[in-house]
Order: C-alpha cells, then structure tokens, then sequence
C-alpha cells in the first residue's frame, strides 16, 4: 500500500504544528483510501509515525481495473503535488500513555524554516527517481550545517526542513551556510527566522513561534533569508547587517509584523 506523510500548518488550526498520512491500495475495480492525522517522531532513519486518532477510510468502486488503477495514480500524483512525501514503513496506532504530564514544558529558541522554490516544477521536470536523489543530496548539505552550528531539526516538510537555535546569531549563520552549500545542487531556497516561546508536549512541539517561522519564510524570495523584527531586536548588538522589507499579514496569524532581510 503507498503511503505519503506531509509536515506542515493546518490552517484552520495555529494552535500545534501538525502532520497529516495518507494510504491508497488498488484491490482489482475497487479503491481503499485510509487518510488521518499523525503524530511524527525522530527523524531521518529512526523516524516513527503514529495516528493520533483511527483513520478515516473510503472505498471507492471503479467498475473496472483499469479505471481503478487510473483512479489511484491521478490520486497519487495529486498528493505529491500537494507536498506529500513517499512514507516508508508503517503507521502504528498511538499508545496512550498512562499518565500525562500535567504541564507541558515551555522553551524559547530562534526558529528556523528553509523551503525550496518552485520545487513542484523542478520535480516534474527532473522525474521522481533524478528529483528523489537530489532530495537526498539536499537533506545530508541541510544536517551537515545544522549539525556544524548545533541546529535541532524538529520535522521535515516533502521539500522544506524546521530547527531550532538557541540563539539568533546560529541560526542566522546556518541559514547563510545552508544557502550556500545547495547552490552546487542547482536548487534556490528561500528562509526564514523568528525568535519567540513554544511548547513540548511528549513528543510534540506547540507553539504559534513555529507557524511565524514559515510564514515568515513564505515571504522570503529566492535565495533570500528573511527574519522577524524578534530576531532583528535580538541582535541589535551585532555586526550582521539588515534590510527592511516592510510591513506584512502573515496568512493565519494575527496582526502585522515588520520583517527584515539579512544582507549577504
């Protein structure tokens, strides 16, 4: 059965950053669909994925085999286009501990999100098996400098990745490393960074600071690192130039905020 995970921000939801899987399996003229949210655990080859509530499931009768299988693969192009990622393995069921912490503990950290620029298109064109080794050679450059500056990687998205710092001055140093190292694999990113508060939760990280981050970076241009005037307040000491980019709405998150660029 193909399964696909994808990391990100529900919209309808600024509470937690959440993750979504997916499964589809072709059964002769009939379709089974399962579909659900899931709680990520660990990255890289240790990565665990866990429903946090039974999945929803769809049949879906096609009347033939051919339109069932025509079916699943327009399915299945539709959720890569959508940022799903291939999800090897199997999802198991959520264990319900025995006891809760009664508080979740609470952090501060700079934020950082790295995406790929028009990564649909660059995928369509290169071809799943040429786009999935370029995918790897991006992720091992992307660990390699969060490692070197001591970065925590927290999720991966199907082309973008999500850390923490504990100062803004390591984050906004592997940003412009990270920018640097993928050049030679012909691909533009863009960056963002805020500084602010979140939550740990068992395994699950909470906080609107994680939403900031990506919306923050959603504004960023290509090979452009952009921060929140929380990290720019942060480093008001510092050599590190910036440059004003103006006043935004960041989709899903309240108020306006005063982003700047970082210059090279």
């Amino acid at each position: 059965m193909p399964k696909f995970l994808r990391i990100g921000v529900h919209q309808s939801n600024v509470s937690g950053y959440t993750s979504k899987a997916w499964c589809i399996r072709q059964a002769g003229t009939a379709v089974f669909l399962k579909w659900g949210a899931v709680e990520v655990q660990g990255a890289g080859a240790g990565r665990k994925v866990c429903w946090t509530l039974p999945p929803r499931e769809k049949t879906v009768r096609c009347g033939t085999a051919q339109r069932a299988k025509d079916y699943a693969k327009a399915a299945i192009a539709k959720r890569r286009s959508h940022r799903y990622e291939p999800l090897a393995g199997t999802i198991a069921m959520q264990r319900k501990s025995a006891v809760r912490s009664a508080e979740p503990k609470q952090a501060l950290a700079t934020i950082l999100f790295v995406d790929i620029v028009r990564s649909t298109e660059k995928a369509a064109k290169l071809g799943d098996v040429r786009w999935a080794q370029v995918m790897s050679h991006y992720y091992v450059a992307v660990r390699k400098e969060l490692k070197t500056l001591r970065g925590k990687e927290v999720v991966t998205t199907g082309d973008g990745l999500l850390a923490t710092f504990r100062t803004p001055a390591a984050g906004i140093g592997c940003a412009d490393a990270i920018r640097k190292a993928v050049r030679t694999l012909g691909l533009e990113i863009r960056i963002g960074l805020h500084a602010g508060e979140y939550k740990i939760s068992g395994a699950e990280v909470i906080g609107l600071a994680f939403h900031i981050g990506a919306r923050v970076a959603a504004k960023a241009r290509a090979g452009e690192v952009l921060v929140s005037g929380a990290v720019k307040d942060l480093m008001s000491k510092s050599e590190i130039g910036f440059a004003a980019r103006g006043v935004h709405q960041l989709k899903g998150v309240p108020g306006r905020w005063r982003l700047y660029r970082v210059e090279p």
